[in-house]
């Protein structure tokens, strides 16, 4: 009963019940948005919070996110942490080994646009959107759980809101 609570449905009464429709979309955005499973990208102190989120006072399970260490079985790749020239190559081979569709969070200063390396370093990436293309991007130094929560809820609706022709 929650789940029609959330769908698009239309209920039609006819004598002895009734029928329930919605789209075939509408049923796929569902399932994806609500089992969306998520690979670590975290290389600095970004990556402590990511951890804290995943941990039982904030608890991702519950918004159906389930960690997975191989990109094959990832929908989410969630990118934490200073990233530098030489890790770049291999964050783009995780991206590219997920299967379709799928999703990058950036999070934190240094992910986004560098951070205080901006200026500073040679080494660091000047953003990770030149490497991955992002979906939601959560600023701080380093964010706390609860942006990290919002950020994911906003890639859910996100996911709810596209089309069948956008997978592919």
């Amino acid at each position: 009963m929650g789940l029609i609570k959330k769908l698009p449905v239309y209920a039609e009464k006819i004598p002895g019940g009734s029928i329930v429709t919605t789209s075939v979309e509408a049923i796929l955005n569902h399932g994806q948005a609500s089992s969306i499973w998520y690979l670590l990208f975290g290389t600095a102190c970004c990556a402590i919070e990511l951890m804290c989120t995943g941990a039982a006072r904030y608890d991702f399970d519950r918004l159906g996110m389930i960690f997975r260490a191989s990109p094959r079985q990832s929908d989410l790749i969630i990118a934490a942490g200073t990233i530098t020239k030489k890790m770049a190559p291999r964050l783009r081979r995780l991206y590219d080994q997920m299967a379709e569709p799928r999703y990058v969070i950036a999070m934190g200063g240094c992910t986004i646009k560098g951070g205080p390396f901006y200026y500073d370093s040679y080494a660091v990436e000047k953003g990770i959107e030149h490497i991955v293309p992002v979906d939601v991007y959560i600023p701080g130094c380093p964010p706390r759980p609860e942006s990290l929560l919002e950020g994911c809820l906003m890639l859910q609706k996100k996911i709810k809101q596209q089309k069948l022709a956008d997978w592919q």
